[in-house]
């Protein structure tokens, strides 16, 4: 119950410090739109924060990963592989066309790839920090 608590607050945390910097400086949202979409995306969170580390936990133990290079390869993977689906179904319910979505996720990748390995050591800190032993 505690590892779900504490991946749960690392996925809140990280995500609505980088969210809220993009949407603010590189989108330029007025600060009342962003605050009414990172409270619309907590629920969201909560219900993905931790089925998405326990599903990186998985890959680490399969893949094993040695270095940096290859832990960053496997998170990396584990965030395409479980991201773009949740990115994908959102928008779809959000109202978007298949060519905006498949727009957006394509653009969406880059950030992805980009903040999956600092997330997953965002995560592994914040375990550390709290006592929690890291699945490997």
């Amino acid at each position: 119950m505690r590892t779900s608590i504490i991946d749960t607050i690392a996925t809140i945390v990280f995500f609505t410090v980088f969210a809220t910097f993009s949407e603010l400086v590189i989108a330029g949202m007025d600060l009342s739109s962003v605050l009414t979409t990172r409270l619309v995306m907590i629920p969201v969170m909560i219900a993905t924060g931790r089925p998405y580390t326990v599903w990186r936990d998985w890959l680490f133990s399969q893949v094993q990963p040695r270095g940096y290079f290859s832990a960053a390869a496997a998170d990396i993977a584990a965030f395409l592989v479980f991201q773009v689906p949740v990115y994908g179904a959102t928008l779809m319910i959000a109202g978007a066309s298949a060519s905006e979505a498949l727009f957006a996720i394509g653009s969406a990748i880059v950030l992805m790839v980009l903040l999956a390995r600092p997330f997953g050591l965002f995560v592994d800190l914040m375990r550390r920090m709290f006592g929690i032993e890291l699945a490997r």
